[in-house]
C-alpha cells in the first residue's frame, strides 16, 4: 500500500483524514498545532508518539466520543500538520506546547494521554504544568527519570540504540524519506506485538506513518526530538531539566505498558510509579508490544474512559 504521490512527496495537508471528527489549527506557545477533535463533555487530550502522528488515536477519538468526552488528538510540533519550526524539540518547550493547547481550547484542565514521545511529554506536563493536568495516562513510556537512568547501562540501553544514529545530521532524515528504504516498517515491525503485524489495520498504519514522514521538515523535527534528549544529558538545560522532573505528580495516573514492548522495556517503565504522589497503577499487557492503543484498542479506549471519570 502506498499513500505517496507519484509526483513527489505529500505535503501536511495529506494528514486531514476524514472520519468522524473535525480537524482545526490551534495557535500555541508561538506555533501554529494542527488537531481532530470528536464528541462534547469533560477534555481527553491525546498525544502521539514516534513515528505517528494524531491518526494513532484514531480509535480512542471514536470511542471516548462516544462515551461522552471532548477528545482532542494533537500533531506535536515537527509533525503531521503542525507548524516544523527549527527549534523547540525539547521537552520543557514542547510541553508548554500542549499546556497552551488546553488554555486554548477553552479549559482549564485535561486528562492528558501520551504515548511514546506523547508519555514524556505527559509526565513532563504534571510535573512543570500541573495545575493543567486533570489525570494522566502514560502509554508505552517511561518517566524520564527512570528513562535517563536506564540509559546508562543493561537492556534498555541496547534497546534504544536505534537513536544513537538519530545523532548525524541529515543522514537520518534522508533515509526516513527515502524511496528504496523503509526504515518506519522496520521500526513497527520491530516494536509491534506479533498479534497486529499480519492485519490489514497493521498495513495501512506502516503506510500512512511512512507517508507523514515524508512531508517536508517532518522527519527534522522527529530527529531533533531525539537529538535533543540525548545531546542534552550532559548540559545545563539536560540537567536542569532532570532536577525538575524530580517534582512530585500528584494527578491521578494510569500507566499501561505492554509485556512486549522491546523500545521501552517494562522493566524500565515499572519504576515511574515512585514519582507518582497521587492515586497510581500500573497495568502490564500481556502479548501487546509497543503500541497498546492499536495493537488492542477497545481495550486502551476501555481504561482511558474510565480512568477519565
Amino acid at each position: 500500500m502506498t499513500l505517496v504521490p507519484a509526483d513527489g512527496p505529500p505535503d501536511a495537508t495529506s494528514v486531514l483524514l476524514p472520519g468522524p471528527w473535525q480537524h482545526r489549527d490551534i495557535s500555541a506557545n508561538g506555533v501554529r498545532l494542527h488537531a481532530a477533535e470528536a464528541g462534547e463533555g469533560p477534555l481527553v487530550l491525546l498525544l502521539h508518539g514516534y513515528p505517528q502522528f494524531w491518526w494513532a488515536w484514531r480509535h480512542q477519538l471514536v470511542a471516548l466520543a462516544e462515551a461522552g468526552f471532548r477528545a482532542v488528538a494533537v500533531d506535536l510540533r515537527g509533525y503531521g500538520g503542525s507548524d516544523k519550526p527549527p527549534r523547540g524539540y525539547d521537552l520543557p518547550t514542547l510541553s508548554a506546547d500542549v499546556a497552551a493547547v488546553v488554555r486554548a481550547l477553552g479549559e482549564p484542565d485535561a486528562v492528558v494521554v501520551g504515548h511514546d514521545w506523547g508519555g514524556l511529554l505527559g509526565w513532563t506536563m504534571a510535573a512543570l504544568h500541573p495545575r493543567t493536568v486533570r489525570g494522566l495516562v502514560v502509554v508505552s513510556s517511561a518517566h524520564p527519570r527512570e528513562l535517563r537512568s536506564a540509559m546508562t547501562s543493561g537492556a534498555q540501553r541496547r534497546a534504544s540504540a536505534y537513536a544513537l544514529r538519530y545523532q548525524l545530521p541529515r543522514l537520518p532524515e534522508r533515509r526516513l524519506t527515502r524511496d528504496d528504504d523503509d526504515p518506519v516498517a522496520e521500526l513497527l515491525r520491530r516494536w509491534a506485538g506479533p498479534g497486529w503485524v499480519h492485519t490489514t489495520d497493521f498495513a495501512e498504519a506502516v503506510a500512512r506513518y511512512r507517508c507523514a514522514a515524508r512531508i517536508p521538515q517532518a522527519a527534522y523535527g522527529a530527529m531533533e526530538f531525539h537529538r535533543w534528549a540525548f545531546r542534552s544529558q550532559l548540559r545545563p538545560d539536560g540537567l536542569r531539566y532532570a532536577r525538575r522532573m524530580a517534582a512530585p505528580v500528584t494527578a491521578p495516573t494510569l500507566q499501561l505498558h505492554g509485556a512486549l514492548d522491546a523500545c521501552v522495556l517494562p522493566s524500565t517503565a515499572h519504576g515511574s510509579g515512585r514519582y507518582v504522589a497521587g492515586p497510581y497503577e500500573w497495568r502490564e499487557l500481556p502479548g501487546v508490544g509497543h503500541f497498546p492503543h492499536e495493537e488492542v484498542p477497545d481495550l486502551v479506549s476501555e481504561a482511558i474512559a474510565a480512568w477519565a471519570r
